[in-house]
């Protein structure tokens, strides 16, 4: 026997639970289905952080701002922990410091982005002086962080409590086709089908999503303990995110850090790696990462990746860490452009993040796609 819904999602990743969101509150009849007994991919495993500062101007940013408000109403719906004080983003050389002046110069004023540059006394007096080893640090005032592993799960309570959306987890989706998807837990119709399948570009619409020439980046993750109890309350960036940014890697001055990185540690750019610092609520790290594009993700960790990693991120801290747990962060790649919506057949859509900013721009995203499908805009 068919179940007929107005949209049927594929994914409880962030894209899928916002296109749940934007569907359910116009009043739709939602259904998300899940492969799992509880989300684990992209969204549960990264840092946590709804970067605005380190977007784009452009459409990543306007997104990115948009996203921010959603987390807000999020945060009051659903009761999740958000901590909307800002990141800071630390200059380690001369050639960071200037690239960050650049910025609050220049871009910053041009495109409205709310940040402060700290350096002196302003500095020493962050987090008692812990960081006064730095140059400079730029504080992003709109930036925010959760606790992605808490978060997922009371943004899913939410909708499926107070928005009556329908889960079905531990549900693999078999087939779909215009009007109706074919589960383990049997068939269901519905208006509208829309896959937000994360890294998985082969189980459904294989051939369509192979037209995009879709890459996997695996990202090796860590979390640790730091020796001093810092109380740390925000999320943490070095100048070696940068060049991994787009609001700041192509303005002059990333040229002078990118020279310095491949001259003192090119491994750091052999690997990908930036350092990224989230706390948890528990007074413990995520600390992270690296970057390895492939077609299919290795299951091998190097440990000398998570040893440069460790390193970074004690030499950022001023403090000894002592790592608890180690994991794989992944999520689909593609060139340069950072997200596809693109429908395969009538009524039949695919929405795809092709960078790790998925909760930065997702909640926006999702939003827009929605109000396209209803003729909204």
């Amino acid at each position: 026997m068919t179940r007929h819904s107005d949209m049927l999602i594929i994914g409880a990743g962030i894209l899928g639970l916002s296109h749940a969101y934007a569907a359910a509150k116009r009043g739709l009849r939602v259904r998300v289905f899940e492969r799992s007994a509880t989300p684990l991919g992209a969204s549960v495993r990264n840092f946590g952080q709804a970067l605005v500062t380190g977007q784009p101007p452009g459409i990543m940013l306007e997104l990115a701002r948009a996203s921010r408000e959603i987390w807000g109403d999020w945060a009051q719906l659903a009761g999740l922990q958000l901590k909307r004080n800002g990141s800071y983003l630390f200059a380690r050389s001369e050639a960071e410091e200037h690239l960050l002046q650049a910025f609050c110069n220049g871009r910053a004023v041009e495109h409205g982005y709310r940040v402060e540059l700290l350096r002196g006394a302003a500095l020493n007096d962050l987090y008692g002086g812990q960081f006064r080893h730095h140059r400079a640090a730029l504080h992003g005032l709109d930036d925010q962080q959760l606790y992605s592993r808490e978060a997922i799960p009371a943004l899913i309570e939410y909708l499926r409590r107070d928005l009556g959306v329908e889960f079905h987890f531990s549900t693999l989706v078999r087939d779909i086709e215009p009007g109706q998807l074919h589960s383990t837990a049997g068939t269901f119709r519905g208006t509208q089908i829309v896959l937000c399948s994360g890294h998985d570009y082969q189980t459904l619409l294989a051939e369509p999503l192979a037209r995009l020439e879709p890459q996997i980046c695996r990202l090796q993750m860590l979390r640790a303990r730091p020796q001093v109890d810092l109380k740390l309350q925000h999320a943490l960036l070095t100048g070696l995110s940068c060049v991994h940014y787009g609001a700041f890697s192509d303005l002059p001055q990333a040229a002078a850090v990118q020279a310095q990185i491949l001259a003192q540690a090119p491994h750091l750019h052999e690997h990908g790696i930036h350092l990224l610092i989230s706390p948890t609520p528990y007074g413990e790290l995520i600390i992270g990462d690296s970057h390895d594009y492939g077609r299919d993700p290795s299951p091998f960790n190097a440990e000398q990746v998570d040893d440069w990693m460790i390193e970074l991120a004690e030499q950022t801290l001023g403090c000894k860490v002592q790592v608890l747990e180690r994991w794989q962060g992944v999520y689909g790649a593609r060139g340069q452009q950072p997200f596809s919506f693109l429908q395969a057949a009538p009524g039949v859509h695919a929405s795809l993040m092709h960078t790790g900013v998925g909760m930065s721009v997702g909640p926006a995203m999702a939003e827009s796609n929605i109000a396209r499908l209803l003729g909204e805009s």
